[in-house]
């Protein structure tokens, strides 16, 4: 199957949908509503608009009603417009400029003092985001803003004009391609009680499903840049509110305040700020009788992982909220759960078993907005001046030595006060005992372990565009980041002019802390000598580590001449063409942009091969790896049309002298499976994005056999082969398959399951006639099928003699950045550093064993750099990425996830290496 295939028309899959009604007309002085303008009314059992209809009712809302704006924000990934409904008073809508204006100037606080922002906050309105869609099968977002909408623009009431006259509330919609996706795979069926979303056959965001809320602080994602530029650079809210569904069993909703912990980064008025609102949302739907939400201990939830929508709100200094409710258009039952029965702190008012219908979450959806924007218009100018109060503090504490004490610097002075006898007063409540106080500021305020006055980012990175698209992602985020037009000197070091500087008195300084410094995340267990609790998604994401970025912490205030980036996105360097000689070009490894170029010169036929042993050219040592693109008018002529990638050639006199390996086109086959994995679907963009070839290949095509005609690589990332629970392997994703006559015609040829008995023959055969099969994380469940080379080292030996993983008390790194010892004069290696930093999310490492080439090791038994991580001394003189040789092929095995969320930009060339050299050492054999 094509990768076209698999992105198949959305309007293929409405095969039954009924036609949208035009909206009615209404009387004059009204508006349609809901039931008037579509064919059912949203919030009906069996029924789910979709997002044409969902765009024609706001073009028709907008067009007449004076309380509403609709502004453009961007386009989703397949092309659609993302709306965003601006509700006001009249009034207010008139003066949006100067609105925005107000809470840009409170956001960002520079320049301004106390008491300008009383004058500024007195003035204007609060602005609170509300959102739907995210995630498209949680179907109540969507349907419900529909509603709200509509009782926002229709509402005489006191509140409703209260909330106009001091809110300004962006509704918007985060994923306009899933809802459509989702509502006509629903509605494809005549009968409704056949209609379905579970087996929709694809991701509901083109490329990353689900993942669309782990995207924050990277923006890769359109919708996710288009949504960022709204909150951070543009509209700055005070109040963020991010709905998702399912509630917790046997309640309806959940509702924060959440469970710690909480990241030490941002400033902690966002988190009572937070608890504020919280409560209100309860009380409303308490003294509405609506019984069922829970807080706290009901749900998984914290507040550590910076990624999500409602997360990256509070290193913004905005209260982000999330509510997780039931419902859907198919009725479901709320069971009884007699422990939660029982009214406690954290679920005040029990709901009673109960058949339940989206029109009944649509209320509480309802009553949980209102009581949003109520707080909002109520504590309007509280508001207003906290954001202010946030980001002042902010610049104050970059200006000044400041810390952020961590676990870590906890524990520190717990050991440093052992055998010490603490001097205070009587201990009046049960907990922890008192220590020296001394400690506070010689361990605690440590001046060494003080907080950076900012970062610099010199010009001579091993990859400048990698730099530049971390600087990007920062920009995108609404982060100050300035440039050096001379040079300066900062922390006893000179700097050139060039250098990017990214200072911490700024008011988004939680966010640059949490982008370059290393998590430390408590040690936090079930109970008292229990096994780990398990975090709400990762633990250690720093995204400057993730991206192999070279900067340096400076502790001390400086300055120079600095000019503040103001270009929404920046550019590399252009790429130049050095030297005069007329033989070829050499082109370093470092970059991983010089695999677009590579790529662009094979599908041209342009030969290039990699050199296998140091080179000069142009007074530049090259690493092995390099490039060699003998001199052709089609080459120069690629070359020099790409520099916009920012990758150097050098041309010289003579062809370097030395081993070299020829690439030649690839063919790609990336493994998914009916339903897309995500990790399959961030490697798709990874591969489109470095214009890598490729095909989505299911395992129906594997099962058939005589792979080798059709691919030189496969491709299996994280979760796309099935592991067994308890095995060797953690991980992996279990979805269930549907009927093949459950589903169009269409689909069914990507239903099935990468097999043992099927599967691992087809590919064994594969390897064997000279294909590359490439694994990557719980994948490599297949690595160790196809070569006994490749055993599993975190692992217990059973009676049996099979294997399964390390218990959690004895091994468990949830999600963070490990430190390990690269070979970079290995073809899989080229490129990279000595050391890189990899994202380890519960992955497997191997054990060295004969047959297996270790490419990259764990070398310490403190590899942690970011994160959490219990028994990490077990991966010690363990393998993370190592070669194997079966028959004519290779297989690749890379323990950790190399692309994980397309953000470990340091790892990439571990895949894309491999991806090249697979097919091209063996076609030299």
């Amino acid at each position: 199957m094509s990768r076209l295939g698999l992105f198949c028309s959305v309007a293929a899959l409405a095969l039954a949908m009924p036609a949208l009604a035009d909206p009615i007309t209404p009387k004059a002085g009204s508006l349609p509503s809901p039931a008037e303008a579509f064919p059912t009314e949203p919030g009906s059992d069996y029924y789910l608009a979709n997002y044409d209809a969902y765009e024609k009712y706001l073009k028709t809302l907008a067009a007449q009603s004076d309380r509403m704006k609709l502004i453009d924000i961007g386009k989703s990934a397949e092309g659609r417009t993302m709306w965003t409904a601006v509700v006001s008073s009249p009034a207010n809508l008139a003066k949006l400029d100067r609105y925005q204006e107000i809470a840009r100037r409170l956001a960002k606080a520079e320049g301004v003092s106390e008491a300008e922002a009383k004058t500024l906050a007195a003035e204007g309105r609060a602005i609170v985001w509300i959102d739907a869609g995210l995630h498209a099968t949680e179907t109540v977002t969507t349907q419900s803003q529909i509603h709200v909408l509509y009782r926002m623009l229709t509402g005489e009431d006191a509140e409703t004009k209260r909330i106009l006259d001091e809110t300004i509330v962006l509704f918007g919609h985060d994923n306009p391609d899933g809802l459509q996706l989702v509502a006509d795979w629903y509605m494809r069926n005549k009968d409704p009680k056949d209609r379905e979303f579970r087996t929709i056959p694809r991701l509901y965001q083109k490329y990353v499903g689900h993942d669309n809320n782990r995207d924050s602080f990277m923006s890769q994602m359109p919708e996710t840049t288009a949504v960022n530029r709204v909150l951070f650079r543009e509209w700055y809210p005070q109040i963020i509110f991010n709905q998702h569904q399912t509630g917790p069993a046997g309640m309806v909703v959940f509702v924060p305040p959440f469970r710690d912990p909480f990241n030490y980064n941002y400033n902690p008025i966002v988190m009572t700020e937070l608890q504020e609102v919280g409560a209100s949302m309860h009380s409303r739907l308490v003294s509405e009788q609506k019984g069922g939400s829970g807080m706290r201990s009901a749900a998984p939830y914290s507040t550590w992982h910076n990624g999500m929508v409602r997360s990256v709100a509070y290193f913004h200094n905005s209260i982000g909220l999330l509510t997780e409710i039931i419902g859907g258009p198919t009725p479901e039952k709320i069971p009884l759960i007699p422990d939660y029965q029982l009214a406690r702190n954290d679920e005040p008012l029990p709901i009673a078993p109960q058949e339940w219908h989206l029109k009944d979450s649509l209320e509480y959806q309802n009553s949980l907005d209102r009581a949003v924007m109520d707080y909002a218009a109520r504590n309007r100018e509280r508001l207003l001046m906290n954001i202010w109060r946030m980001g002042d503090q902010a610049i104050a504490r970059g200006k000044r030595d400041s810390w952020t004490i961590t676990p870590n610097d906890v524990e520190a002075a717990k050991d440093a006060a052992k055998g010490k006898t603490a001097e205070g007063g009587e201990v009046y409540f049960r907990g922890p005992p008192p220590i020296d106080s001394g400690l506070y500021k010689s361990v605690l305020n440590d001046p060494a372990k003080r907080d950076p006055r900012g970062y610099v980012l010199p010009p001579m990175q091993r990859d400048m565009p990698t730099t530049i698209a971390f600087l990007n992602a920062l920009l995108k985020t609404g982060v100050d980041v300035e440039q050096a037009s001379a040079p300066f000197t900062a922390g006893g070091k000179r700097y050139p002019a060039g250098s990017y500087v990214v200072k911490t008195a700024q008011a988004y300084r939680p966010h640059v802390l949490d982008m370059f410094e290393p998590q430390d995340h408590p040690h936090d267990l079930e109970y008292p000598g229990g096994p780990p609790k398990a975090p709400y998604d990762i633990t250690g994401y720093t995204l400057a580590y993730q991206m192999g970025v070279q900067f340096d912490r400076i502790l001390d205030g400086f300055d120079g001449a600095f000019t503040r980036v103001t270009a929404d996105q920046l550019a590399p360097p252009p790429g130049r063409v050095l030297g005069s000689g007329t033989a070829g070009y050499v082109v370093g490894h470092e970059t991983n942009n010089s695999f677009i170029l590579t790529n662009r010169l094979l599908k041209a036929g342009v030969p290039v091969s990699w050199l296998n042993e140091t080179t000069k050219a142009g007074g530049v040592t090259f690493a092995p790896g390099a490039l060699w693109i003998p001199a052709t008018p089609q080459a120069a002529a690629i070359i020099a049309q790409s520099a916009p990638l920012g990758v150097d050639a050098y041309r010289v006199s003579r062809a370097p002298a030395g081993a070299k390996t020829a690439l030649k086109p690839v063919r790609v086959g990336l493994v998914d499976r009916y339903g897309g994995v995500m990790p399959a679907g961030w490697t798709r963009w990874l591969l489109e994005q470095y214009e890598f070839p490729f095909e989505v290949v299911y395992p129906q095509t594997l099962d058939a056999g005589n792979l080798k005609a059709n691919y030189d690589v496969l491709l299996f990332a994280d979760g796309t082969v099935p592991v067994e629970r308890g095995g060797a392997y953690p991980g992996g994703y279990r979805n269930s398959m549907p009927k093949p006559a459950d589903i169009p015609a269409d689909y069914r040829a990507w239903l099935g399951e990468v097999s043992k008995d099927k599967s691992v023959p087809a590919i064994d055969a594969f390897a064997k006639a000279g294909g590359t099969v490439i694994t990557v994380g719980s994948a490599n469940a297949l690595a160790s099928m196809l070569s006994p080379a490749v055993q599993p080292a975190l692992v217990t030996k059973k009676p049996d003699g099979t294997v399964t993983a390390l218990d959690h008390k004895q091994f468990y790194i949830p999600g963070s950045i490990l430190a390990a010892k690269v070979d970079p004069t290995k073809p899989l290696a080229y490129g990279m550093a000595p050391k890189v930093d990899l994202f380890f999310d519960e992955s497997q490492s191997f054990v060295p064993t004969a047959g297996l080439t270790p490419v990259v090791t764990y070398d310490s038994a403190t590899p942690l750099r970011s994160g959490w991580a219990v028994g990490q001394e077990k991966l010690n003189g363990t393998v993370a990425v190592a070669s194997v040789d079966l028959g004519q092929g290779k297989l690749f095995a890379m323990g950790p996830e190399v692309t994980q969320r397309a953000q470990p930009y340091a790892s990439f060339k571990l895949l894309f290496n491999g991806i090249l050299y697979g097919p091209a050492s063996t076609s030299a054999q």
